[in-house]
């Protein structure tokens, strides 16, 4: 018997909630120009590895309906899901951050801060309750391997490794 399951309320509609939210904690409010520059750097690299994410699930040919993860035909652990189990997750989290960034509003964080736990409570252990029951031990691999969310130092050393930085010529 299922001890979790996926919400009805898909994560993009959380993620919609979450910046209304914080339209309305922020008011007019816009942040300086340091705090642009770091909203846009940092929704960049979110749109990124959600982008990259997505290119791996349909280049597997696998499904990305957060209501019903049962119906994954492939456990994708390459690219971006290298990194992270999460990584469209964490692109929504990173996106809802650059915009409490963008508005200059430190009370804009707090649905940025409820995504994460939304998705961190909720949604991805009924994900992952799916993906134990439908990949076994390579998904109980793949987690022992894999963090959650991201651990940036690994990430980084990872990114930056001479097998990755090798220029052809």
């Amino acid at each position: 018997m299922s001890e979790h399951r996926a919400p009805v309320i898909p994560p993009p509609v959380v993620v919609a909630a979450a910046l209304a939210a914080q339209r309305r904690l922020a008011g007019r409010r816009r942040g300086g120009p340091v705090s642009t520059t770091a909203a846009g750097v940092l929704l960049a690299a979110s749109a990124g590895i959600s982008v990259w994410a997505d290119l791996g699930f349909g280049a597997a040919k696998t499904s990305i309906n957060p209501l019903h993860p049962e119906k994954s035909s492939t456990l994708v652990v390459s690219g971006a899901n290298s990194i992270s189990r999460n990584p469209m997750y964490l692109g929504m989290v990173g996106a809802v951050t650059a915009h409490a960034l963008w508005r200059g509003s430190f009370r804009a964080l707090l649905p940025a801060v409820g995504v994460a736990l939304w998705l961190d409570r909720l949604q991805i252990p009924a994900e992952e309750e799916a993906l134990q029951a439908t990949f076994g031990q390579a998904y109980a691999d793949y987690t022992n391997r894999v963090p959650r969310w991201i651990q940036l130092p690994s990430t980084l050393i990872w990114l930056a490794s001479r097998d990755r930085l090798r220029i052809a010529g």
